[in-house]
């Protein structure tokens, strides 16, 4: 009884201590629970580092919008809308992260100190990544700041003092967290996978980003992008070959890569692959609406781009553009032949919910592109509001071994020391799903145009690289598919500086004109298109009937040609979207924080104290 009120009381004091942060940097309950007289022993620490797991994103990883996958809504990113948030520069959870490390001393027993050390210092490394991708330079803290502490007021540290400070971090986590595979706790594996991430963004931004202005703070002796990638080659490698995680293969060509997304990590053995997920389960009241994000008609109605569609390879390796009128098929024609994970990613015909015989038909009005996701949608249960209780993956197997092959291939390794690495990262992949693994030679023999255009791939690969444009564009494709909807696109552009990739419009299904659509091919039309104020009745007609408008009227569906071409719903929403190239890639200070902290520097391009029209003076 007593360890039990004991629990209760030290859960009390975390919630204590997330909350008091957001209004009063040094306030602490006025009675014994105070951090002098905490953290004494494993319960403590593990009670008060409970709260850490809070800063992983949640339904942000499969209701989110980019150039792949977008909602009826877009976000002020995709709407070029973006402005200073001010909630973005919040140092709440750090402040939790640094109190553990300095109290950790009122525990006596050195092994179990380290152990939660090590684990806040994961955490603390995961935030300032986190901080950096959106900011680039930021001020390092590494303790518990007063609300009169000077160091509130310092300027911003530049990139690279802070991602020393954020690798130091990740190699005591690694040295130092237990090797137990654990899918709800952070673990070794978990921090050498997030240090393959934090490198390999570092490197392919540096590189990608060279003499910009972006990266002009960083100081002379600072180390170049090739730096980052040996790391992020070295941490992933190291995983691969000592971590036991693998490939999650156990349902077959057919089912695998869906079944991923359909069981829950621990009872149901995806953890083979899966190093960390957020837990759900609906007994404890602890739920989220995947499921019904993606089936209702109210809820966001999410649909894959054509620009994605058109990634996915044949099933015999070839790319799909290199069939006839690619272009504008049909979808019963465009899905045959195609990489499995198509049909275990969007849903197309013969689509069931998983684990039953339920067939589920192409349904056009619960997408704005034609293209439903069916990631973490289950059964029936699943798509009720509030009732989804899939892990959602936060680190998984293959995003290592993808790490691995484009540090690898970004490095400029050859030959057969390239194809060697492709074979035990990107070959296991997609054995997964019976597909052919990327041939060194053969790729940078012939780069795929379609993924160098400047609309629909990566330019600027071929400038940065004279050697394995092919082999890095195919990573490129494999990282689309495989991540599809777990939250790593957004930073993929920033980092590759494919910015420009967003301006391409985001189109959907290819519908030639008025009249009647059997979308599943199975001999009853799906959907009838008609134009004019009357809609036809009579035999034939589907039961969904759509007018093509071309004024945004609602309940019409917005075709690119007018009465002809690609589904497209935002057609109107974003007329005059651009991405600023000298602006964009990284967010903007806010105006209150500058205002508190003069010391702080605003980042290019972006509105200043001294200016009112949103460029920097």
């Amino acid at each position: 009884m007593r360890l039990k009120i004991k629990n209760i009381f030290a859960a009390l004091l975390v919630v204590s201590a997330l909350s008091s942060c957001e209004g009063a940097l040094d306030r602490f309950p006025l009675d014994s629970l105070s951090p002098e007289t905490f953290f004494k022993n494993e319960v403590e620490l593990q009670a008060y580092s409970n709260g850490f797991y809070a800063c992983f994103p949640g339904s942000a990883l499969y209701n989110s919008t980019d150039d792949l996958i977008i909602n009826y809504q877009l976000d002020n990113i995709m709407l070029g809308a973006r402005g200073l948030d001010s909630g973005s520069w919040s140092w709440t959870y750090l402040r939790n992260f640094n109190t553990l490390i300095e109290y950790s001393v009122n525990c006596k027993d050195e092994a179990v100190r380290t152990k939660y050390v090590a684990l806040a210092r994961f955490f603390r490394a995961y935030f300032y990544f986190e901080k950096v991708k959106m900011f680039g330079d930021v001020p390092w803290t590494d303790r518990a700041l007063g609300s009169s502490d000077a160091e509130l007021y310092k300027p911003r540290d530049n990139r690279e003092y802070v991602m020393t400070k954020i690798l130091e971090d990740l190699d005591f986590a690694i040295e130092n967290l237990s090797s137990t595979k654990e899918a709800y706790r952070v673990t070794k594996w978990t921090a050498l996978a997030l240090k393959s991430r934090v490198c390999l963004f570092e490197g392919t931004f540096r590189k990608y980003h060279e003499g910009e202005e972006i990266l002009s703070t960083l100081p002379e002796d600072a180390n170049d992008w090739k730096h980052y990638l040996r790391l992020a080659a070295e941490a992933a490698d190291e995983f691969i070959f000592s971590s036991g995680y693998r490939i999650y293969n156990d349902e077959g060509v057919k089912q695998s890569y869906r079944g991923l997304f359909a069981h829950n990590s621990v009872t149901e053995g995806t953890d083979v692959e899966i190093i960390l997920a957020r837990n759900y389960n609906v007994a404890h009241s602890v739920t989220h609406s995947a499921g019904n994000y993606i089936t209702s008609s109210t809820m966001g109605m999410p649909g894959m781009t054509k620009k994605f569609v058109n990634s996915y390879l044949m099933k015999d390796g070839t790319r799909f553009q290199n069939q006839a009128g690619w272009d504008k098929m049909s979808f019963v024609e465009e899905i045959k032949n195609r990489d499995p994970r198509f049909s275990q990613s969007v849903r197309t015909p013969g689509f069931k919910r998983y684990g039953t015989e339920d067939a589920m038909p192409v349904d056009i009005q619960i997408t704005t592109t034609g293209y439903s996701p069916v990631k973490y949608w289950t059964d029936a249960a699943s798509e009720k509001y509030n009732e989804g209780d899939i892990d959602l993956v936060l680190f998984r197997a293959a995003e290592v071994y993808l790490n691995y092959a484009e540090a690898m291939a970004e490095l400029g390794t050859a030959g057969s020391e390239l194809q060697a690495a492709l074979d035990k990262s990107i070959k296991p992949i997609r054995d997964r799903v019976g597909m052919p693994s990327i041939n060194v030679a053969e790729a940078n023999a012939d780069p795929d145009e379609y993924l160098l255009d400047k609309h629909t791939g990566y330019p600027k690969v071929a400038t940065k690289n004279t050697d394995n444009i092919g082999v890095i564009l195919e990573i490129r494709r494999e990282r689309t598919i495989e991540l599809i909807q777990e939250g790593h696109r957004y930073y993929d552009i920033v980092r590759w500086a494919e910015g420009k990739t967003l301006e391409t419009p985001l189109q959907g299904l290819y519908f030639a004109g008025p009249g009647n659509y059997d979308l599943d091919g199975d001999g009853k039309n799906d959907v009838t298109l008609y134009v004019g104020d009357t809609a036809p009745t009579g035999e034939g007609v589907a039961a969904v009937v759509k007018k093509i408008s071309n004024d945004n009227e609602a309940g019409t569906i917005i075709l690119s040609d007018g009465e002809s071409g690609y589904y497209e719903h935002h057609k109107y929403s974003r007329p005059s979207f651009s991405w600023d190239e000298n602006r964009d890639y990284l967010y903007g200070i806010p105006l209150n924080e500058i205002t508190l902290n003069p010391s702080l520097t605003q980042n290019p391009g972006w509105l200043t104290l001294s200016s009112g029209n949103g460029a920097e003076e």
